[in-house]
């Protein structure tokens, strides 16, 4: 481990969820969003990488052009796994996984159930939350992201879906940032806020034990926000401690919306990681 500071068009009958723009050749790279985002935060990565690879940017359920979760039970990771499979295979080739947040914590489960489609994983911030409850649920940071989830769904169950925008918004990106937001913006969040109980319950009930994490025998770079919540930080310092072939950056002055506020930065990283796996093999 190191610490630092710091395509080919998918016929559509095989999408099961939407993508942005591909190269015409190169590795694939499937690029994984927040909550209460899309596969459009990847807009800049994927024009980064085009010349050289073939990026996808993907939408989850309730994202973009891709439907609500529509199940006769709670939300899973296995079922944004299961969305995106025939999508991940029809690229014909091992891939690099790149996730944000909730999407990170989906492709972390990617590569456990088809650990032979992932060259590479690159996550900011997952959010396996189920991580730090198995560790101590009593530790302030599980606490303080447990009164989160508990804020925004007491919120959503009681048609408040600006509250629990604004509760959400302010503890991942800053007191203040919810105000200082447009109207349509605040308009959007909230909407996406329909569907944030379950994800909360996908990533505090994932049933993924540290050990098996610690099986993933592929590249990994994770990146960290100094500037991020207690809760998300802590589930990367797990991860830093299990993943086998990890290196680890933090950036100063960034938060956990880092890839969105400071997409440049944030880019060139992950775009420096890609470069060095396909001059190394």
């Amino acid at each position: 481990m190191t610490w630092t500071t710091a395509t080919t068009e998918i016929p559509r009958a095989t999408r099961s969820a939407a993508s942005i723009h591909h190269a015409a050749a190169g590795d694939p790279v499937v690029c994984i969003h927040a909550s209460a985002s899309s596969g459009a935060q990847w807009t800049s990565l994927v024009e980064r990488l085009e010349d050289r690879f073939r990026p996808l940017a993907v939408d989850l359920h309730g994202a973009g052009r891709t439907p609500a979760w529509r199940g006769d039970r709670r939300l899973t990771l296995a079922d944004e796994v299961a969305l995106l499979e025939p999508t991940l295979a029809a690229t014909g080739a091992r891939l690099h996984l790149v996730g944000h947040s909730y999407g990170a914590a989906v492709a972390l489960r990617i590569a456990l159930d088809h650990p032979h489609w992932v060259a590479s994983l690159t996550v900011f911030e997952p959010v396996l939350f189920s991580l730090l409850m198995a560790e101590d649920p009593t530790q302030p940071a599980a606490r303080e992201i447990d009164a989160v989830r508990a804020d925004t769904s007491a919120a959503i169950a009681r048609g408040d879906l600006h509250g629990a925008g604004a509760r959400f918004v302010d503890y991942w990106s800053g007191a203040g940032t919810w105000a200082a937001m447009s109207e349509r913006r605040r308009c959007a969040v909230a909407a996406a806020m329909s569907g944030l109980p379950d994800q909360w319950h996908a990533v505090f009930q994932e049933p993924t034990p540290l050990a098996a994490l610690g099986r993933l025998d592929m590249p990994a770079l994770c990146l960290i926000g100094a500037r991020s919540p207690a809760s998300s930080r802590a589930v990367s310092r797990l991860l830093i401690k299990t993943l086998p072939r990890v290196m680890a950056v933090e950036l100063e002055g960034v938060g956990h919306m880092g890839p969105l506020t400071h997409a440049g930065r944030v880019n060139a990283l992950i775009e420096q990681h890609l470069d060095g796996l396909t001059q190394r093999f």
